[in-house]
């Protein structure tokens, strides 16, 4: 095995027992002002955004007027006239160019904190232990301090996410790993990711997916609120439709690289996304994939000889 595959699967197995740190600061990240921010912000995302007290956080989306994702993001209620997002950094620009256009007219303004604040991730079962925070259901939100560093913490599905000053960043990794938990890399995390079954935009969705073909309305959608830009086909589709694409997980036979077109015989009923080579369960991947490609349907990749077979999420 080389030295590679073995740090790898020495992180696995630590983010898997204990926790990890990982620093994400390229996200997108937004900070949304004023009386009308809320209120806002409720007429263009899919979730339910005036409903948030401080404390509280949503997942939602961003969607153009056919119903099809131009971002995906968490929305978190800091104060009464203040939200932060953040988002992948592919969406950030589309994100903000939309709610600086249609925020015209209105009492909220549209900040990029990109340069303000980074994102630590902790990653891991011991991830609230570790900082000696309370338990935080996803998107749920306080402030603490850990080594004299106060920053918002976030619940993940994953873990926690740390919100400190970029200028503090540094010294909060130091003392994270002080306390236990090594810095890991991207790919580590990315194992955990796809073993959730959890799409990413940039990977398995993009500007042409809909919510529901990536299995996100249950967590990103309301279907109690009031209108919100793309709502008339999300809506529809959800009460009287079957999406044509479902987000399903791939079981390869070897590993294959993420955009590689998916054959069901002689159609092509996708592209691969994010994938990697599990400790546990060898070359995996996430895909969204035609209908007619059902659980253990057998897909060609490419013209290597590689397959897939088509599996529910999450892997078991």
């Amino acid at each position: 095995m080389s030295e590679t595959l073995v740090e790898i699967d020495a992180q696995y197995r630590q983010l898997r027992e204990e926790c990890g740190v990982l620093d994400r600061s390229e996200r997108g990240k937004l900070l949304v002002t004023g009386s009308e921010a809320a209120e806002f912000l409720q007429g263009q995302l899919t979730n339910d955004i005036e409903a948030l007290a401080p404390g509280e956080g949503c997942y939602a989306v961003l969607l153009d007027r056919k119903g099809h994702m131009q971002a995906d993001m968490r929305v978190l209620a800091v104060e009464a006239e203040k939200i932060w997002i953040d988002t992948e950094p592919e969406a950030l620009a589309a994100a903000k160019r939309h709610l600086e256009m249609y925020k015209i007219g209105r009492d909220a303004d549209v900040v990029d904190a990109g340069a303000e604040r980074a994102i630590v991730s902790l990653v891991g079962p011991r991830s609230a232990d570790l900082i000696g925070a309370p338990p935080l259901p996803e998107n749920r939100h306080a402030e603490i301090a850990i080594d004299g560093i106060e920053c918002p913490a976030v619940g993940t599905s994953l873990g926690i996410d740390l919100i400190p000053r970029a200028e503090d960043c540094e010294r909060l990794i130091a003392a994270l790993e002080a306390a236990g938990a090594p810095e890991v890399t991207p790919e580590a995390v990315e194992i955990i990711r796809i073993e959730s079954g959890t799409p990413r935009f940039g990977s398995e969705m993009d500007t042409a997916t809909m919510p529901a073909e990536a299995g996100i309305v249950e967590r990103a959608v309301s279907f109690t609120k009031g209108c919100y830009i793309g709502q008339e086909t999300v809506a529809r589709l959800h009460y009287k439709g079957k999406p044509n694409r479902h987000l399903h997980g791939l079981r390869l036979s070897a590993p294959a690289n993420p955009g590689t077109p998916l054959q069901l015989g002689e159609k092509e009923v996708g592209k691969l996304g994010g994938s990697c080579v599990s400790p546990v369960l060898g070359p995996i991947a996430l895909a969204i994939v035609r209908r007619e490609a059902e659980p253990g349907a057998e897909l060609r990749l490419g013209e290597d000889g590689v397959t897939a077979r088509v599996v529910d999420l999450p892997f078991g």
